[in-house]
């Protein structure tokens, strides 16, 4: 993503950019009582580049976090850690493809996904919100947050106002949102400041009729606004897709001046300010920034920012996005965990930056703040090694018979998991060079190799595999396993399964048996137990253990010893895990454990025989 870069440049050029545009009207810090949600109406205000709560200069200190990547038992830990940090503000992307499964079945109050009561305790706890509910977020989630369903089309252009079928969509998406929002803004007693028309979209077009359609219609539905964008400056600039009256959001820059020329008599502030950054698969580490001197020439200049992430959490499930190059190249996908090297780290714990941007933030503010939370009980266990206990290559589902290769989503309707290709055939090479993303290939029951998308230090870089030297035809199986969508940028939206096709000896591959194995709900339901496992074992194999708690914590499933595939605890996904890492190390919260016995289930791609599972109360040492 390019606003890594855009960080680094900006960092340098921060002290003499900060002080750009007209002076800043000191907003009441100082020994002062700051304005806090009260159930009563109030108004925030676009000043004169400034914010205004109640017609008064405000300094928006906002931290974000996202509900679906925090278990809801510790949505007002969390919350309360960012207010004794010094913050007076929550930023909150509303996830689209989290609410509605299919079109027009939405859930908007299980669990995580009650964006609501998220809010409303915010409110409970003094905290003001920044909302951030697309259409499409970034995030680094799957697909931007946008619903994959769209993917089945293989015509719909996303985040283009003229095309019906994407802006059908939308329209059904705030139709179910807007008049949950509407109550929750700050002019009706709620704690919502502002609300933001889209995000990063000069990264992605340059239409600004779209932006301007968009604000049209949270207006329809009774939404007047504040309202923001959020971008890099070098990208909006390019693009010209500034929207005027609106608040200008700088990604990862902090040159106040050339911002302000764009955005004249708005105000100008970060909107997403770097404090940690995201880790892909194959990383030779854990992502971190130094932003402390950033922040402190933020608050040393009254400027409202937004620290992006102040807390990550976790991408369960298949959450978690991927990045790519403008052509769909150098394909990187996001880690289970978005633990980010926020400030408050996966699990709620304070870090070092923590406590250094709490004293920073304290002595701007003089006055004391609210003492930090104590973190969750963490406990590990004793190692567990699971049994083999059921096969994907058992009880297959009815095949699909198709003459060429098409993606999951358009031949099944499927989001992510897995898909089998199979086919009799003879020869001696195999080229696989549309695997999107990871394909295990075997003839006749015998693994071969695999074929990967990602191309990192120790995987193996070729697509052909091949094939044994056979008289009669093989029995030709292609597992293929999938990451999130790419999330960012031109490339969003990339479709998963064998979409560029497969040719043996040069020759193209027709007629395929397809099987869909979406790993979801109903597919885990049909699994396994064995009576007896057969003699010879292929990889595709389930291993589950049982374990005993005497009370539900914290912990982390340590997956070192494993080669790659998934977890689930008590059937509930965690997420990937891999041995290329960094990550080896899954966090379940304690609201997945129960006390007594507890199921742990994993998915390998690789092995035949399993190995410990470990735990850890910490992502790495």
């Amino acid at each position: 993503m390019q606003r890594r870069t855009l960080l680094k440049l900006s960092v340098l050029g921060v002290a003499g950019s900060l002080a750009g545009g007209l002076p800043l009207e000191a907003a009441p810090t100082a020994g002062s009582h700051e304005p806090a949600p009260d159930g009563k109406p109030h108004r925030f205000a676009l000043g004169r580049q400034q914010f205004l709560l109640d017609e008064r200069p405000f300094q928006v200190r906002s931290g974000e976090m996202h509900p679906i990547r925090i278990p809801p038992m510790y949505w007002r830990h969390r919350i309360r850690m960012a207010k004794a940090m010094g913050l007076n503000t929550i930023a909150i992307y509303i996830i689209w493809n989290t609410l509605e499964s299919e079109p027009g079945v939405f859930d908007l109050s299980t669990g995580a996904r009650d964006f609501v009561r998220f809010i409303e305790l915010c409110a409970e706890e003094g905290m003001w919100v920044y909302l951030r509910p697309g259409p499409y977020v970034c995030a680094e989630w799957d697909f931007g947050g946008l619903p994959a369903y769209l993917l089945r089309d293989p015509h719909v252009r996303v985040r283009d106002k003229d095309d019906v079928r994407y802006m059908d969509a939308v329209r059904r998406y705030l139709d179910a949102i807007a008049p949950r929002i509407a109550p929750l803004m700050a002019g009706r007693g709620g704690p919502v400041l502002m609300l933001q028309v889209e995000n990063e979209y000069a990264s992605f077009g340059k239409d600004l009729s779209y932006l301007q359609q968009l604000q049209a219609l949270w207006r329809e539905r009774g939404i007047d606004g504040p309202f923001s964008i959020s971008d890099g400056l070098a990208q909006i600039r390019d693009a010209k897709t500034y929207l005027p009256g609106t608040a200008l959001g700088l990604d990862g820059d902090t040159d106040f001046a050339t911002a302000q020329a764009i955005a004249g008599e708005m105000p100008v502030w970060v909107g997403e300010g770097y404090p940690g950054w995201l880790t892909h698969w194959g990383d030779a580490r854990f992502q971190r920034e130094d932003y402390a001197s950033t922040l402190a020439q933020l608050l040393a200049a009254g400027h409202s920012f937004n620290l992006y992430v102040v807390h990550g959490g976790s991408n369960f499930g298949f959450g978690a996005g991927a990045n790519a190059n403008r052509d769909g190249g150098n394909f990187e996908p996001v880690i289970t965990s978005y633990d980010y090297g926020a400030p408050i780290d996966e699990r709620g714990a304070p870090t070092a930056d923590y406590h250094r941007f709490r004293a920073m933030i304290g002595k701007t503010l003089k006055r004391p703040l609210p003492a930090v939370p104590a973190t969750p009980e963490a406990a590990g266990f004793e190692p567990v090694t699971p049994a083999p206990w059921a096969s994907l290559w058992d009880g297959l589902p009815a095949a699909k018979a198709v003459q060429r290769p098409q993606s999951n989503e358009e031949l099944f309707g499927q989001n992510q998991g897995l898909v089998l290709y199979r086919k009799r055939v003879r020869g001696r090479t195999l080229d696989l060079r549309g695997v999107h993303d990871y394909a295990t290939v075997f003839a006749d029951g015998r693994y071969l190799d695999y074929v990967s998308r990602v191309q990192k230090p120790g995987l193996r870089t070729a697509s052909d595999v091949a094939l044994p030297a056979a008289e009669a035809e093989v029995m030709l199986d292609i597992l293929i396993d999938s990451f999130g969508h790419v999330g960012y940028g031109p490339a969003i939206g990339d479709r998963k399964g064998l979409v560029g096709g497969a040719r043996l000896d040069g020759r193209e591959l027709l007629d395929w048996d397809v099987f869909s194995l979406p790993l979801d709900e109903r597919h885990m339901s049909g699994l396994g137990p064995w009576r007896e496992p057969p003699a010879a074992l292929r990889p595709g194999l389930f291993f589950r253990a049982e374990l005993a708690r005497e009370a539900p914590a914290d912990c982390y499933l340590d997956m070192s010893a494993w080669n790659k595939g998934y977890v689930w605890v008590n059937r509930r996904l965690l997420g990937r895990y891999w041995n290329l890492g960094p990550q080896q190390r899954l966090y379940c919260p304690a609201s997945w454990w129960q006390g007594g016995t507890n199921e742990i289930l994993v998915l390998d791609l690789h092995r035949t025989e399993a190995a410990p599972i470990g735990s850890a109360i910490t992502l790495h040492d």
